[in-house]
């Protein structure tokens, strides 16, 4: 899910053996008949069973969940973890592991059909909703610019009368910064300045609700920015109306990611698990309807050991809707996070916006490159150089194409465009290399890993990018001639780009590592060169060096996407206030469109066909989502019983397990995904009519490649909306065919108007 694909990565940093450390101690549900400081008595006599003072006992304390998550957060030895451990009241005893987060519109809404009809004129979801009116959604982020014209609340009502949260103040943060609009705002820190053993650092960073990274705002303005006219990135890029995907939801900021201590803000955010855990419990407690989380880590093997899927759980159990971003880990597969079932995880595709800047060569041949670089050369041919040529001395061979920090000649460098190739390093850390030894230009070449993808950087000096193949035609042309020259055209934004979208290379793939027989990324939403609000106190590029200030930027990465899709779920709560999370999951997913702008099956950024393992359902159509016809749902218990099929028995003790749980495939789910495949297998399904009575529904498969399906029975008749109908689908190996791979299928559900499709995800054993 920064997961600024805002996806994120875990960040191990070593621990005394015997020294104290955080632990987080889940004692299941609350039983509801206590008061909060009752609750928190409890938690505090748990800590004085293996501390040798009352005082000691409070002191260790960081947090204590007590709004829906019964447990707490506490500064443990591991002898006194392990005794906390083997009590009976105590569901699990797990250390914090921290995680860090690297980056997980004016077009990318009108895209998704929302601003005009562009993909689906049928109905306007944006009326219908009343632009998410009074839908509360609270986001996990590092923070917000409250000034942003994106918050403003000019012409929205009361506070909705069940909010319960706050405006908590700090560090140039006041409670005048909340208003109808931004209704809410905390910060967490008690696990970042544990772990680090210091206070944060204020020179650096707001000891506030406010925004310094620039990713919070990012991600606050794409759920449920206001319309904000003649807005652009950069002097002019992407120029237009920006709006939120719900531009009347309020919002609520739960600062949880910070700066890494003497690390440069491009190297990321690092966000604990304690206070991630504790801003969920607040979350639920203060009422939002919709979570967006754009955080995540690959590096867990258990349910259990994800804490935000256990406070999402707890959400889910409340009806809130929780999307969080897949990750920016592609596009090697099984790198996907966030993979409970009760989340909503999402992948990022583009949209068909294109930022052009050719470059023309000494030869005459002109390249096609993309650029938002404020910045343009004159008219005429400059000396071009592939970075490798010129680089000072001790530079190792294998980085000396990177224009890593400090790595080019002077000398070599100046009066030259340089071209630069992906892999190491950041793009934007690349343009200033160029800048400081001198160059005039930068050109950035895409590794054949990225493909045709382009995320466009805002360089300190004239640049672009080119996609790999042009690359090495510009590397050909530079070795084939003693004085090569280059010149690069001033950008210009091109809409109705074709083919779109494709997958960016990026976004974290499927499939799920935890549990395989789960399908994930379960959709796919804009998350290529996303334009929305920023934070005024870091620069477009966040490097300390770049001195520019802007109010919007244009940012990358499946952190976009997630709350894309957390906005339309806000959308869905306010058309159909009544449906459960897990029905807002489904017209979203069987809606999705696996088709791009040219009536084409959608593609990787290298143009190869993509899977579901890349997108999930596909890409996400809002306004069809408003009107699914049959939604897939599932209960708390569903999930409870989906955990007892991974073994995982005690997540609430007041639920006990069946002798015999069921498969992890029979979750019912509005997609099927079956690892190792061995024999016939049957599983059932449950739709519920949400479309209109006296309905007949009829089922068309397209097998994977080896399987065998069925579907029993081919037709459902529906009487009247809110009726369900059960149905079987049996699966069997088919022929002789390679047993390694994944195989892909869909089976269908249409009543002639509504098409209800559901992804296949296969492999035999």
């Amino acid at each position: 899910m920064k997961i600024l694909t805002l996806s994120s990565f875990l960040l191990l940093l070593p621990l005394a053996v015997c020294e104290p450390q955080v632990y987080i101690i889940n004692l299941g549900e609350h039983s509801g008949d206590k008061t909060s400081k009752e609750i928190e008595d409890s938690h505090h006599s748990f800590l004085a069973s293996v501390k040798n003072t009352a005082d000691e006992a409070r002191a260790s304390l960081l947090y204590s969940y007590k709004n829906s998550i019964n447990g707490f957060s506490a500064l443990l030895t591991p002898d006194e973890a392990s005794i906390l451990s083997r009590m009976d009241e105590v569901v699990s005893v797990l250390p914090s592991r921290p995680r860090t987060w690297s980056l997980h519109t004016t077009r990318s809404w009108e895209f998704a059909g929302l601003e005009d009809g562009y993909l689906d004129k049928r109905r306007d979801l944006l009326h219908e909703s009343k632009y998410g009116k009074d839908i509360i959604v609270g986001l996990l982020d590092s923070g917000i610019w409250p000034e942003s014209k994106s918050f403003s609340d000019k012409g929205l009502g009361p506070i909705p009368k069940r909010w319960k949260g706050i405006c908590q103040t700090g560090d140039a943060f006041n409670s005048s910064h909340c208003n109808r609009k931004m209704i809410g705002a905390r910060y967490y820190l008690k696990g970042y300045e544990q772990h680090f053993h210091q206070q944060l650092n204020t020179t650096a960073e707001f000891r506030s609700p406010r925004d310094h990274d620039g990713h919070g705002t990012h991600t606050s303005s794409t759920v449920g920015g206001r319309r904000v006219h003649n807005v652009s990135a950069l002097g002019g890029f992407a120029q237009g109306t920006a709006s939120g995907g719900a531009p009347l939801a309020r919002l609520a900021m739960y600062k949880v990611c910070w700066p890494i201590p003497g690390k440069p803000l491009i190297e990321g955010d690092i966000c604990l698990e304690e206070d991630m855990l504790a801003a969920i419990d607040d979350a639920i407690g203060d009422g939002v309807d919709v979570i967006s989380i754009s955080i995540g880590s690959r590096d867990i093997s258990n349910y259990m050991e994800d804490y935000i899927a256990i406070g999402a759980l707890h959400a889910i159990k409340r009806n809130i809707v929780v999307a969080c971003s897949a990750g920016n880990s592609g596009p090697a597969p099984a790198t996907a996070s966030n993979l409970a079932p009760w989340i909503i995880t999402v992948a990022a595709s583009s949209v068909d916006r294109v930022f052009i800047s050719p470059i023309v060569l000494g030869n005459g041949k002109k390249i096609m490159g993309q650029s938002v670089a404020p910045h343009t050369l004159e008219r005429k041919m400059y000396p071009l150089a592939y970075a490798g040529d010129v680089v000072g001395p001790g530079v190792p061979k294998d980085l000396s194409g990177q224009c890593l920090p400090g790595s080019l000649s002077t000398e070599k460098t100046k009066g030259k465009i340089v071209l630069c190739l992906r892999g190491n390093g950041t793009r934007v850390g690349k343009g200033m290399e160029v800048h400081r030894a001198g160059g005039v230009g930068i050109i950035l070449g895409n590794s054949p890993m990225n493909g045709d993808e382009i995320s466009v950087d805002a360089y300190v000096l004239p640049g672009t990018v080119v996609v790999s193949h042009d690359a090495i035609t510009i590397m050909n042309y530079i070795n084939s001639i003693k004085n090569p020259k280059a010149s690069i055209i001033p950008a210009t934004t091109i809409l109705d780009a074709k083919p779109a979208p494709f997958m960016a290379a990026f976004s974290s793939k499927g499939p799920n590592v935890i549990e395989p027989n789960i399908l994930k990324p379960d959709i796919t939403a804009p998350g290529l060169n996303i334009l929305a609000a920023w934070s005024e106190a870091s620069s477009p590029t966040k490097l300390d060096s770049d001195p520019r200030v802007v109010k919007y930027n244009l940012l990358s990465g499946t952190s976009m996407s997630c709350p894309h899709i957390a906005a339309t779920a806000a959308l869905l709560k306010a058309i159909h206030p009544n449906w459960s999370s897990a029905a807002i999951r489904s017209a979203i997913m069987t809606t999705a469109t696996i088709k791009n702008n040219i009536g084409m099956p959608l593609t990787d950024a290298s143009g190869n066909k993509a899977n579901p393992f890349s997108y999930g359902a596909g890409h996400f159509r809002p306004t069809k989502a408003a009107d699914p016809g049959l939604v897939y749902d599932a209960s708390y218990t569903d999930y409870l019983l989906f955990l007892c099929s991974t073994g995982i028995y005690n997540f609430d003790p007041s639920f006990k397990c069946p002798k015999v749980s069921p498969s992890p495939s029979s979750l019912n789910h509005p997609s099927l995904a079956i690892s190792k495949l061995k024999g016939p297998m049957t599983i059932t399904r449950i739709v519920t009519n949400v479309g209109g009575s006296r309905n007949l529904y009829v089922a068309t498969v397209k097998s994977p490649l080896g399987v065998s399906v069925e579907i029993n029975p081919r037709m459902l008749y529906f009487s009247h909306v809110g009726e369900t109908k059960n149905f079987t689908i049996t699966v069997k190996p088919k022929g002789m065919v390679s047993r390694e791979d994944y195989r892909f299928g869909w089976y269908t559900w249409s009543d002639g108007i509504h098409k209800v499709r559901s992804p296949m995800a296969i492999s035999l054993l």
